[in-house]
């Protein structure tokens, strides 16, 4: 079979570069994935490569089993060798081989948020601080951050030692840490960081994974976070055939720790790296990626490409003023349903974007009326819900009995007369101790103040999870979750309840039950110890249940990176709500906003609907926003104004002076008649002067910047933050 069959000249280019480090800067939509498979059986078969010495980086599992699926189409058996998986997945096999060198037992469990939450809480407690000045979901994030750069607790602690509150927050750390450890557990963040740690410490096993690895492929390079980064740079260091994937234009994750750096600096970090662009897009039509080409090249931090298609013109892109949300909803509705009728679309060629969450109420509120179904990917999650999560928790404590947080959960789930005061007196002896909860159970006669039914039922637990521990060794993990929920009662509880919900609830149980068999099915190592961390490494888009069922998907845009549909609708396109109000401030932000909108315009394949409401209530207040920039950046000429005629004047305001005259690079507020000339250019401007807006009033300059033949003014203005203006356009007058 030849690998390069049905490739582009780029792509055949990217396929055949096999030594060495290479970039390839992939477009939305320009077959990325089918240079990555090919590439890899081009190694195998044309190169000699042994799987063995091939290692694939993915972002999630669902990309990974995609990619590992196409290369066996390729080339038939042979690739079980190769170590394909998400970056998480992979530590984790790597650990489960090394962790003892670190401290740690092979058996470690991972902690899911609910977990880490509880543990920062018991944390912030046993310091004696106070949950609302050291918020444990701030805290999380906090300490995620510190991982994701590589910073310790005592490097945190030291560097901030004389700010109280932040070296507070370096004890929480570095207690969170030792509490982990003392429960043979390690959280999301720890899997790459402690894969490092293994790496620095202990230098023959990275030279074990360096001589196995010796061509590394990495997917969606632009998402890398620090630590990510490290690792690829110490696996990669010996051969330096390393190949990154990914598209500058679409980092949208820095919340997530992405450095879009990472992929801009690559011919930095890699001397004599090739560079390929994918520019040829697949997907879209030529209207969507002109307009899409349009809006990105506002952005100044980005490497110098442009998608192109062989596909048609395609249709205009739809504009739609509404008055509210509500029409805004409705509108969708009606034309779902209409082009359903017409085009003769399934509910499944629809998407609707939105930048927050909470504007996906009132959406779902239309489609609810209209009798539409829908699904929203990253909404409420099944591995979150309770009765998931008890189960899981008898599954963590069978194969790690050292899990305090699995044992504190389940000893009384179902209810077995084990209350609060004998938990408590338990933990206290535990402590005493100096051992695990389980492990002083055992010992439940010597604990002072039990009453002799706490006893009673603790050694009935006790000898309950000695037979699952038992069973683990001998049964399928599908049998052995079988046996728990039918030993333990857990299902008659809920019946109990005799509610809608319980019977949901049972539902639930039962579809946990099909996870196991699709485990069984699919995985290579089939233990318990291999489950448990497949469903704890699983991401947002590998926990959406694409079903069978015909629905609209609902999803903010940062969960639509990835996917693609006939039909969008990006809706709230405003200004404070697309761009977020908080890009106001940062350049480096409203680059990013940029970026998200480009990810937005991308995902249509034919049709694309862009909304916006000159009214709109949100977290309880009602703004009037003006049109979104990013609306403003695509030539009128792509555009079609459904709006009636009332709101069309409103929505075409812009149309004469959005184009030709349009600065390339403008991220301040858009305010009326701000591109109208009022002679700012011929004031006397430098840094510190005072200057007046007739809206903002009082501002000082605090920073100049050179654009073109125009000069980008940063103006703190009173009790407004910093707003950033052009200075042909700026409705200012110097005061002093």
């Amino acid at each position: 079979m030849n690998f390069l069959d049905g490739l582009n000249d780029k792509q055949r280019e990217a396929v055949l570069a096999t030594e060495g480090p290479l970039l390839i800067l992939a477009g939305a939509g320009s077959g990325k994935t089918r240079v990555l498979t090919h590439r890899i059986a081009h190694l195998i078969k044309e190169k000699g490569v042994s799987p063995y010495n091939i290692l694939a980086l993915t972002f999630t599992n669902k990309a990974a089993n995609e990619m590992k699926e196409r290369i066996s189409n390729l080339i038939g058996d042979g690739i079980d060798a190769v170590w394909a998986g998400t970056f998480h997945s992979i530590c984790v096999r790597i650990l489960r081989r090394d962790i003892e060198r670190l401290g740690y037992g092979s058996n470690f469990v991972i902690f899911d948020t609910t977990d880490q939450k509880t543990l920062i809480k018991d944390c912030i407690k046993e310091l004696d601080l106070s949950e609302k000045l050291y918020e444990p979901a701030a805290m999380m994030s906090f300490i995620g951050s510190q991982k994701d750069n590589l910073i310790q607790p005592d490097t945190y602690i030291n560097q901030n030692y004389r700010d109280f509150r932040e070296r507070q927050k370096g004890e929480v750390y570095s207690l969170y840490q030792k509490k982990l450890k003392q429960n043979n557990a390690l959280d999301f963040d720890d899997l790459i960081g402690k894969t490092i740690e293994l790496f620095r410490k202990h230098g023959d096993r990275l030279e074990h994974y360096q001589e196995r690895f010796k061509y590394i492929l990495v997917d969606e390079y632009q998402d890398t976070n620090r630590a990510q980064y490290e690792l690829i740079n110490l696996l990669s260091k010996k051969y330096k055939n390393i190949c990154v994937v990914g598209d500058d234009d679409q980092s949208i994750y820095k919340f997530r720790g992405a450095d879009i750096r990472n992929i801009l600096d690559f011919e930095k970090d890699y001397l004599n790296a090739r560079v390929i662009k994918l520019e040829q897009n697949y997907r879209s039509t030529k209207t969507i990626l002109n307009a899409a080409n349009q809006v990105i090249e506002n952005n100044q931090g980005r490497k110098s490409k442009r998608l192109w298609t062989a596909n048609d013109e395609g249709c205009l892109i739809k504009t739609y003023c509404a008055e509210n949300e509500y029409d805004e909803a409705n509108f969708i509705v009606d034309k779902i349903k209409e082009i359903s009728k017409e085009e003769d679309k399934k509910l499944s060629d629809f998407a609707i974007l939105y930048r927050t969450n909470a504007q996906s109420r009132v959406i779902e509120e239309s489609f609810v009326k209209s009798n539409i179904p829908y699904k929203i990917v990253g909404g409420h999650k099944f591995y979150d819900r309770k009765e998931i999560k008890d189960i899981i928790a008898y599954l963590r404590l069978i194969q790690n009995p050292v899990d305090d947080y699995a044992f504190k959960r389940i000893v009384n789930v179902p209810k077995r007369g084990i209350g609060k005061t004998s938990i408590d007196r338990l933990e206290q002896y535990s402590l005493k101790k100096g051992e695990s909860l389980y492990n002083a159970m055992l010992d439940c006669d010597e604990i002072p103040g039990l009453t002799q039914r706490a006893k009673d039922s603790l050694s009935s637990f006790s000898s309950l999870i000695r037979k699952f521990m038992a069973m683990k060794e001998i049964f399928s993990v599908e049998d052995l979750i079988e046996n728990i929920i039918d030993s333990i009662g857990y299902i008659e509880e809920i019946r109990q309840e005799d509610s809608i919900q319980a019977e949901s609830r049972v539902e639930n149980i039962r579809e946990f039950l099909s996870v196991a068999v699709n485990f069984e099915q699919t995985s290579e190592e089939k233990t318990l110890e291999a489950f448990l961390a497949n469903i704890s490494l699983l991401s947002d888009i590998d926990k959406t249940d694409d079903g069978d069922r015909d629905t609209v998907t609902l999803m903010t845009f940062h969960s639509a990176k990835g996917l693609e549909f006939p039909v969008v609708f990006m809706t709230g396109m405003e200004e404070s709500l697309f761009p977020t109000s908080r890009a106001y401030f940062s350049e480096d932000d409203m680059e990013e906003e940029r970026r998200l909108c480009y990810v937005g315009i991308t995902r249509a394949e034919e049709n694309l609907y862009m909304t916006r409401a000159t009214s709109r209530m949100l977290y309880g207040k009602t703004g009037n926003n003006s049109m979104s920039r990013f609306l403003k950046e695509i030539p009128q000429e792509l555009m079609e104004d459904l709006s009636d005629n009332k709101m069309k004047s409103t929505f075409s305001t812009w149309s004469k002076a959005s184009n030709s005259e349009s600065p390339k690079y403008f991220t301040g507020y858009t305010v009326e008649n701000t591109r109208k000339s009022i002679g700012a250019v011929d004031l006397d401007i430098h840094v510190g002067v005072k200057v007046k807006h007739k809206d903002w009033g009082i501002g000082t300059v605090v920073a100049i910047k050179d654009d073109g033949n125009d000069k980008q003014l940063s103006i703190a203005f009173e009790g407004q933050g910093i707003k950033k203006l052009m200075l042909s356009f700026a409705p200012i007058e110097v005061i002093s």
